[in-house]
């Protein structure tokens, strides 16, 4: 076992520099968030370095829940299967869903959408979420919870006043439980489970 709980680091780190930017100026703070931004304008013009960037920054301080469940999932996904892993997993479902957010806004004419501030964790934490329904029970429990994470990610996406975002969100999950769908398929009943 990894005696760094990366994950933790990770969030403390992304929380830790959210405080930070809040005693910027307001300007400041403005043109980090545009610049570490993965929204259209950012990726049409070929600034690809904010796949990564994106996911290091928040616009605000999280919520302690949020911040102690994303340790949590990203903790157990270390545990699971090992702090490559949960990197790896986190940061190419980051980078998928924000393409696939992009892919279906890059025709967008407005601007507000356009250079939308796009940053955050949130799309890899669905990833991770998602991938881990592989270390549930086999069966009725894994099915339902696959099924009830998506139902819980498409509610946003289906009602009025949606945003991108919540696409995104979606997008990220169903990423996540395609991944989990691959453990299922090479592993078989070799890849640990939730006790």
């Amino acid at each position: 076992m990894n005696p760094i709980p990366w994950g933790a680091v990770y969030a403390g780190g992304v929380q830790f520099g959210a405080y930070a930017l809040e005693r910027t100026g307001p300007a400041e703070r403005e043109r980090l968030l545009r610049d570490y931004s993965t929204n259209v304008d950012n990726l049409a013009a070929g600034r690809w370095e904010t796949l990564l960037s994106s996911a290091f920054l928040v616009e605000e301080p999280m919520p302690l829940p949020y911040a102690l469940l994303l340790v949590a999932v990203l903790g157990y996904a270390e545990y699971a299967y090992g702090a490559w892993w949960a990197a790896s997993a986190f940061l190419f479902g980051h980078a998928a869903a924000t393409l696939l957010v992009y892919g279906a806004l890059r025709g967008s004419t407005d601007q507000g959408t356009r250079r939308a501030v796009d940053v955050g964790t949130s799309y890899g934490f669905n990833t991770v979420l998602g991938s881990l329904t592989s270390a549930l029970p086999r069966g009725a429990v894994r099915t339902v919870a696959r099924v009830g994470l998506l139902a819980l990610a498409a509610a946003p996406v289906v009602r009025r006043g949606r945003t991108f975002t919540d696409a995104g969100h979606l997008a990220a999950l169903g990423v996540g439980i395609g991944i989990s769908l691959t453990l299922d398929y090479l592993s078989g009943a070799k890849h640990q489970k939730i006790a």
